[in-house]
Formats: C-alpha cells, sequence, structure tokens
C-alpha cells in the first residue's frame, strides 16, 4: 500500500515542501493527519459538498499552506469571505508578492483586457474561451445566428491592435469604426465576413441579428465596475508573470458587490487567461515551469467547457485545480464528464441522494449511498492519488484552520493598489476619448467596406415624393412666355394652352356659359375637311350648352319643377315661357336619366356634344395636366402666379 506520509497530531508541520496537508485520519488507533505530494495535485483535486460542511475551511488551510512554502497560488472567490481572510494571514514576506483582483475597488481598477494577445494562436483559443462564456451565462437566449456574429466580432477585434471589450457594441452599430476595423484585418475569412456577408445585410435584418449581442454585452459593459477594469488597453496584471514568478493572485469576484452575471464573467474570462498563460509556458522545458494551484470555490458559476481542456491538458504545464462546489447536478454533462474522467483525488462531504448515487460508484466497494447521505460535519470520504495510483476509497476528518492572522490585509491592499492598480478619472477620461474618436479617417478607408445604407447619396434612388417634378422650375412671365401651373401633365398627349381671355372675368352675357380650358383636337386623315374647320369656340359652346342642358334637367327630375331663370335686362316679371327657357340646341325629354359624371370638365375634349340616351359610363380621370398661358399685349404684373 502507499505511504500516507502521516504525521502525529499536534507535531510541528512537516519539512517536506513536496506535501500539502488538508485532512486527519487514524492509523493504527493513532490520530494522524496526512496530505497529497505536488505531483499528485497536477492531477487535479475535486471537493462536492453541503453548505456548511467545511469545504472552504479544507480549502484555506491548503492556500495558506501553499503561500508559506511560498508557492504560486490563484484564488477565485464568488462570495468574497475566502478571498478576504486570506489577506488577514499572508506574511510579511510575501507581501510583494499578492495581486488582489477586486473590481468592486471602483476608484482603483485594474486593467484586465482579455482581448490582448501575443501569439495567432491564442486568438481562436481566447473566441473560443468568450464564446464558452457566453453561452453558459446566456443560455436560453443563445442562437447560432448570434454566436457566428459575435465569433466574427471577437476575432475581428483580435486582429486588430488595441481593441477591448468596448468594440464589441461598437464594431456593430458604428460604420466608421467597422470600416478602420476591417482595414487592419489579415484573417481572409473574417475579412470576407465583414465586408461581403455583413455588408449584404439590410438594415431591418442586421438590426434584429445584433440586437441580442449588443443587450447581452451592453449589460456587461454599462457597469462602470466592469467597464473601467475590461476598457483598458495594456493589462496591468500579466498572468504569465504572476505563474512564473510564483505569486499570490486573489480575484475577489464577490456577487453582492458586483453582481451574478458580472461575476461570472469576470470569472470565466480570468480562468481562460490562466489557461492560456500556462499553455504559453510550451516555451520553457517542463523541468523549469514552476507549479502553480488555482483554487475555485462555488466552481459551477465557471465551469464552462474550457475547464475540460484545463483538466485534460493542464498538467503537462504545471496547472493543478482545486474545485469546490454543491452537488452535481450544478454541472453540465461535458464538464461533469470531464471531472469524473480526468481528477486523480476526489472528496466528498454530506451529499444529497442523487450525488451520493453518483459518488457511491467512485467510493464502491468500500462505501456506498447511505454512508455518504449520513456523513457528519467536517467528516469526509476520499480517494486519494498516491505517487499516480488511486487509493482505496476511506474516511477522514478535516482538520481545523490553521495559521494565524497577520493583520496585514490593509497594507497588502495598499501595495497591490500601487503596483497593478489605475485611479478611476484617468480611465475614464481614455474611454471618453475612445468614444468620441473622430468617426473616419482620410486613409482611404470607404473602399474596404460599404453597407447599403453607406451608398454615396447621387447612386441612390431619390425618395418617391407626391408630384414628381418633370419640368424645369417656373419662370417669370418676362423671361418665358408659358407659365407652368401643375406639374404633372400626361406624358403621351401634348400640352393645352388656353388664351388668357378666357381666364379674364366673363360679362353678364358670359357668365351664363363659362368656358374652360378644353384641349385642342388634332383632326386624322379620316375626318372630313368640313367637320376639322368647325371653329373652336362652337365646339366649346354646344358641349358647355349640352353640359348646363343637362344639369339642368338632372335638377328638374329630382324636384318636379321646371327651374326658371329670368333674362338679364328683359321685359316684366311673368314674359312667356320661351323667354325663361334656357338655350339647348338639343333638348332632353325629362324622364331621360342623364349621367352628370360623364359631362365633368376633364371630359370636355370632345369636338361634338353626346346624343346617346343611354347611360355613359365615366372614363378614367387622366393625371392632371399643365395649362399655359399666352400672354396678351395687356401688362401683366410679373409675380403673378396662375394656379389651379
Amino acid at each position: 500500500m502507499p505511504n500516507f506520509h502521516l504525521t502525529r497530531v499536534g507535531a510541528a508541520p512537516t519539512n517536506d515542501d513536496d506535501i500539502c496537508l488538508f485532512g486527519q485520519t487514524f492509523f493504527r488507533n493513532q490520530l494522524r493527519r496526512f496530505g497529497i505530494k505536488t505531483d499528485d495535485r497536477r492531477r487535479h483535486m475535486y471537493v462536492i459538498g453541503k453548505t456548511g460542511m467545511g469545504k472552504t475551511t479544507v480549502m484555506e488551510n491548503m492556500v495558506l499552506n501553499d503561500i508559506y512554502k511560498g508557492h504560486g497560488v490563484g484564488i477565485v472567490d464568488p462570495h468574497g469571505d475566502f478571498a478576504e481572510k486570506i489577506l488577514d494571514y499572508i506574511p510579511a514576506n510575501r507581501i510583494n508578492d499578492v495581486v488582489y483582483f477586486n473590481p468592486a475597488d471602483v476608484d482603483n481598477p485594474i486593467g484586465f483586457n482579455i482581448l490582448e494577445v501575443k501569439t495567432e494562436e491564442q486568438k481562436h483559443l481566447i473566441a473560443a474561451g468568450l464564446m464558452g462564456i457566453f453561452k453558459k451565462i446566456w443560455p436560453d437566449v443563445w442562437s447560432s445566428r448570434m454566436e457566428y456574429i459575435l465569433n466574427n466580432t471577437i476575432l475581428a477585434l483580435l486582429d486588430s491592435p488595441g481593441s477591448t471589450l468596448l468594440g464589441i457594441n461598437r464594431l456593430l452599430s458604428d460604420k466608421d469604426y467597422r470600416r478602420k476595423v476591417v482595414k487592419q484585418l489579415t484573417d481572409p475569412v473574417v475579412k470576407a465576413f465583414w465586408q461581403t456577408e455583413f455588408a449584404s445585410y439590410n438594415d431591418r435584418y442586421a438590426q434584429e441579428a445584433v440586437a441580442p449581442i449588443q443587450n447581452k454585452i451592453g449589460q456587461f459593459l454599462s457597469a462602470s465596475v466592469i467597464r473601467n477594469m475590461v476598457a483598458q488597453v495594456t493589462s496591468t496584471i500579466n498572468v504569465r508573470e504572476i505563474m512564473d514568478g510564483q505569486k499570490i493572485f486573489i480575484m475577489n469576484l464577490s456577487k453582492g458587490r458586483i453582481g451574478e452575471d458580472n461575476s461570472r464573467l469576470l470569472g470565466g474570462m480570468l480562468i481562460t487567461k490562466i489557461q492560456l498563460a500556462a499553455m504559453e509556458r510550451v516555451d520553457t522545458p517542463e523541468t523549469d515551469r514552476k507549479d502553480f494551484f488555482l483554487y475555485v470555490d462555488e466552481f459551477q458559476n465557471f465551469a464552462s467547457p474550457s475547464f475540460a481542456n484545463i483538466l485534460s491538458e493542464a498538467r503537462k504545464y504545471r496547472l493543478s485545480l482545486i474545485m469546490a462546489h454543491q452537488y452535481v447536478l450544478q454541472l453540465d454533462e461535458v464538464v461533469a464528464a470531464a471531472v469524473f474522467g480526468n481528477v486523480g483525488t476526489i472528496v466528498s462531504f454530506r451529499v444529497g441522494g442523487g450525488d451520493a448515487e453518483a459518488l457511491a460508484k467512485e467510493f464502491a466497494p468500500v462505501f456506498i449511498e447511505e454512508d455518504i447521505v449520513n456523513l457528519a460535519k467536517y467528516r469526509i470520504l476520499l480517494k486519494l492519488m498516491i505517487d499516480g495510483v488511486a487509493s482505496q476509497p476511506f474516511s477522514a476528518m478535516t482538520m481545523p484552520p490553521i495559521g494565524s492572522p497577520t493583520g496585514s490585509k490593509e497594507k497588502v491592499i495598499r501595495v497591490s493598489r500601487e503596483r497593478y492598480s489605475k485611479t478611476r478619472s484617468s480611465i475614464e477620461d481614455k474611454i471618453m476619448r475612445w468614444s468620441g474618436m473622430i468617426a473616419g479617417d482620410d486613409e482611404g478607408n470607404n473602399e474596404d467596406i460599404i453597407t447599403p445604407d453607406e451608398a454615396p447619396k447621387n447612386i441612390l434612388p431619390p425618395k418617391p415624393s407626391i408630384v414628381p417634378n418633370r419640368f424645369p422650375p417656373r419662370q417669370s412671365i418676362q423671361n418665358s412666355q408659358t407659365i407652368p401651373i401643375v406639374s404633372r401633365p400626361p406624358i403621351d398627349k401634348p400640352v393645352p394652352s388656353v388664351s388668357l381671355n378666357d381666364l379674364l372675368p366673363k360679362s353678364e352675357a358670359e357668365e351664363e356659359n363659362i368656358i374652360s380650358p378644353i384641349p385642342k383636337q388634332t383632326p386624322s386623315p379620316s375626318q372630313n375637311s368640313s367637320h376639322s374647320q368647325v371653329p373652336q369656340s362652337t365646339n366649346r359652346l354646344a358641349v358647355i350648352n349640352n353640359f348646363n342642358s343637362a344639369t339642368n334637367l338632372n335638377g328638374q327630375q329630382g324636384s318636379g319643377k321646371k327651374r326658371r331663370r329670368r333674362k338679364r335686362g328683359g321685359g316684366q316679371g311673368g314674359g312667356n315661357s320661351s323667354q325663361l327657357q334656357p338655350t339647348n340646341p338639343n333638348p332632353r325629354p325629362p324622364e331621360e336619366k342623364i349621367n352628370k359624371e360623364a359631362f365633368t370638365p376633364l371630359n370636355l375634349g370632345l369636338s361634338e356634344p353626346i346624343k346617346s340616351s343611354t347611360p355613359v359610363p365615366r372614363p378614367p380621370v387622366p393625371p392632371i395636366v399643365a395649362v399655359s398661358v399666352q400672354p396678351e399685349p395687356k401688362p401683366i404684373d410679373p409675380k403673378q402666379v396662375i394656379e389651379f
């Protein structure tokens, strides 16, 4: 059986830096402490149990053990208590090694740009990591279209130096900024997406496609506590230096101070950045890589698919994970399968019946479900990795808190601020200047991408108007002998004219029959000469008289009384009936039904009156015509404009 490296309770801590103590058990009737070797920790450690069972105490003891031995440590705490407690236990010789990442410290934000990359290989890893985080946090609103557009947006910003997460919404809404970014792209696939595919979207489709992205990303970036950190172009912390320098990286992501979604997003990004920093160690010989232990409390909040990659690949890069949470159903199937398939050490406190059924398979045949469900407080069942081999499951107790407070919390925070943070005013000033950047420079960016609404105005079709103007502007009578009155004549008919005398006030005799402007008819060759030589005024009078007669008869039919009109200037009242009848060369019988609409002024272009007794169907109304007026020698005011 492998050696457990046990020590007696109350004995001085072992000088073996290769062992991290975290529990105690009875061995040969004596209570002894035990721990896990560094090489076995590289296979990772998984802690599960109900709240209040002692999970955090186990992690605190392991963290302090690593700090006292000078190891590199990372802590991701979504509650804040764990992180703040460790600050009080930092020994004096390690105060300068602490990097305290606290988004709630709004006056001293630390720069953290997830889009800052050093190699081409990291671009797709960061894009995949961010997509996994977004999909985990917003699974209900996610769609393939959102993923496609957001992935190309992130890749475009990664290919553009000096970009931050603030550029996501701006790239989707600001066309000038989009031109600038697309001009710098070197990836042909991403560039083709923005120049060809996205540019072909109409306004409505583009708005529907990007609105959900802008909504979710905008919620994350609208909080100044987050924006001032992720909007800094250059990160003030270097995760690779933290890992290689064996520093203490404490990430206080308290949900109560920055919000649950913000905590999960920041935690997921930080873990992705740590993974990338570990993979950068490929340029360092494996024997020279320093171990870095990452503790993640309530890790279901950050358990994106990238966790599966860390569990399977991080060992060779000397990145060891210690994960703790409350029940298995908090994990999705992919992450849960990766945990139980790759984790070397499993520690279980009391859990529910569903989790006990899953864990009983790991602890069989020594323990059954009832044993796991009925564990007392601070009691654990575990399967420990010893020299690369999983031990038989056994029971144990957790150790009481080790170490003593040093009161160094305030000093640790002050030193970390001085080294890694900037003032809030300076960051907000840079963000304001970036947001107010002049859109579109003079570097020929217009050739890169032109969206439909960006096309030059002179090549777009004019907006439709109520009355299209097919004639030149109006001119005064002094400059032109024709005055366009209404600018919509028929295309296939000549513009009719009328004498100015016809428009001047009429005498009393002429008031009986008002002459309306009628287009002059051009006789066809088939018409006889006698008919074509009839004076125009005669035809007009005949048609107008016919119209007046029809109007009078139509009115008489409704009232049953003949309408009489006294001749102006003629005889005594009463006269004979012949003098009272209106002049009508073609009288119609009173009982005949007259279609009054057939004699509208717009249809008076006929050369002779209509003699049919049948109702005449109303012809289609032609468009409004322009009337040109021939000026008479009589002087007319130049400003006069005649309109119908």
